[in-house]
């Protein structure tokens, strides 16, 4: 087994982990649930073939749903926000194409970009799970609240984990 492969399969774990058994139950005043299992699809090497990213990402949501009692609510949301994610890349990187080896985080693209991609990617993702998730659109803006406030607090997780072992990848 390669060393990448056992770095993703540990990542998932421990963010499945973390998210299942800490940040299910945190929910402010109804509007914040941070979500951080999407860090996952997002430290995905650029190399990770479609169908791979897109399997990774259901088998993800899957177990999310499975733990979260959420029939295929964070299955939904996670192959969307994988099967934008291509899109997005190319977006942020415009005409210029990224090297092999060079990993989604902020050590090899930057903070500016990184937190673009997260931001773009993980308000995908809230939009798709949270209008699933209340199915009507009588409670738009109420639920518009809860994808922006999640989101602002997913990111906010998300940048504070990628700093926190930015630091401890930098020592070794």
């Amino acid at each position: 087994m390669s060393s990448p492969l056992i770095k993703n399969i540990v990542r998932f774990i421990i963010l499945v982990i973390i998210q299942v058994f800490i940040l299910n139950n945190i929910r402010i005043n109804g509007y914040i649930n941070p979500y951080l299992y999407v860090l996952f699809i997002l430290l995905l090497p650029f190399e990770t073939p479609g169908w791979l990213l897109l399997l990774s990402s259901f088998f993800l949501g899957l177990v999310i749903d499975i733990f979260s009692h959420t029939p295929g609510m964070n299955t939904a949301a996670a192959v969307f926000m994988a099967f934008c994610r291509p899109g997005v890349i190319r977006l942020l990187s415009g005409s210029k194409m990224i090297e092999p080896g060079v990993k989604p985080g902020i050590r090899d693209m930057g903070v500016q970009w990184f937190f673009l991609y997260s931001l773009f990617l993980v308000l995908l993702h809230h939009l798709v799970l949270f209008y699933i998730e209340v199915f009507r659109f009588s409670e738009f803006f109420q639920t518009m609240y809860r994808v922006l406030f999640s989101t602002l607090a997913t990111l906010i997780l998300i940048i504070l984990f990628e700093f926190l072992f930015l630091k401890k990848e930098s020592r070794d």
